[in-house]
């Protein structure tokens, strides 16, 4: 019994790792190109499924999950159409809220707000003060225009990870005998 909880809370801590690699991955990819991969999304979304089935969430959990990450995309798909962010954008969010479902929801939202807040208010004081040379990256360079976006998947990412000892803490809870 013992050897069973040790292997389930091991598949907890790689679920989360991988969790974690996806949202660095889709931070880095909007960074440097303002686009989220859909893989990415699709990854978590499977990913999440795979780490409930084999701790044995009960099915009804498991629905709510869905049905609050379905909710989240609706959201998104409006706050979408409202230009406020993009497609990849809700479709992350979306995808991280099937992982946290409500009981986490609150500081992964929290710390998404906080720091998307953060990153807006710095592109927008480097966009008035450091001028696109050709030395730097072109990335860079993408990022100081003034008609960009915010690559939002990085304040999704430290939201998602800020929230990971929460999402630990509520699957380690379904290892226990």
């Amino acid at each position: 019994m013992a050897a069973q909880i040790n292997i389930c809370r091991m598949l907890v801590l790689l679920a989360l790792i991988v969790f974690a690699g996806l949202l660095i991955y889709a931070a880095a990819s909007d960074v440097t190109s303002y686009t989220i991969p859909n893989w990415v999304s699709i990854a978590l979304v499977v990913g999440f499924t795979a780490l409930a089935l084999a701790l044995g969430m009960p099915w009804q959990e498991l629905g709510w999950h869905f049905l609050f990450g379905f909710a989240v995309l609706i959201v998104g798909f409006f706050l979408f159409q409202a230009k406020v962010f993009g497609a990849g954008d809700a479709k992350l969010i979306a995808a991280t809220a099937l992982w946290t479902g409500i009981a986490a929801f609150t500081p992964f939202i929290f710390w998404t707000a906080v720091v998307g807040g953060l990153l807006a208010a710095s592109l927008l004081a480097a966009r008035q003060f450091i001028k696109q040379t050709e030395t730097n990256p072109p990335f860079v360079n993408r990022l100081l225009k003034e008609q960009q976006g915010i690559p939002y998947g990085l304040a999704i990412m430290a939201g998602g990870l800020m929230s990971t000892p929460v999402l630990f803490e509520r699957f380690h809870s379904l290892t226990l005998p």
